[in-house]
């Protein structure tokens, strides 16, 4: 009897360390995965248009005309994309550019969000393999960042914007000029 207690050593270790691995998944200590980009050049890359009637896009692109802009990440099986839609119609609006990398999209699939939505893209360039998404340091969709006038990425929204979220974007396109 008195080593009985062994039996349930083995089920006590195995409930320990289950228990240290569901509070790291519940709780883990970062959230968010932010660019390393941010300060940088935009990475190299021409993609092509994806919608129909509607320009591509690449990174020389964003270095034109030496305002600052957004470049929003998105895509038409989104539902946060859905949500953020009427924003960037009211920054569009506003006059601000913006500009978009589809992720994983088809031509069709883009062009019906964009009716059903609104288009407030000037480009959307198709990353059907997200690897633009992935050198850009996007952790997901939606994702917009500012790029000033030189290419270089100023700032790093994560998630969908929301109405709450348009002074501090409006704030970060006004330092990239």
């Amino acid at each position: 009897m008195k080593k009985g207690w062994l039996l349930w050593l083995p089920l006590a270790v195995f409930g320990l360390f289950f228990g240290i691995v569901a509070y790291g998944l519940i709780n883990p200590a970062e959230r968010t995965i932010d660019s390393k980009l941010i300060g940088k050049p935009l990475p190299q890359f021409a993609l092509p248009a994806a919608a129909p009637g509607i320009a591509g896009l690449s990174q020389a692109d964003l270095a034109e005309g030496g305002e600052p802009r957004l470049l929003n990440i998105f895509a038409s099986w989104c539902l946060p994309c859905i949500a953020e839609a009427p924003v960037l119609e009211g920054l569009a609006g506003q006059g601000v550019q913006i500009d978009a990398i589809a992720i994983r999209d088809k031509p069709e699939d883009v062009a019906a969000f964009l009716k059903r939505h609104g288009n407030p893209y000037k480009r959307i360039g198709s990353d059907v393999d997200s690897r633009v998404q992935l050198a850009l340091g996007s952790s997901g969709v939606p994702e917009t960042f500012v790029i000033d006038g030189k290419g270089i990425i100023r700032y790093q929204h994560i998630g969908d914007i929301r109405p709450e979220h348009v002074p501090v974007i409006l704030d970060q396109l006004r330092k990239a000029r």
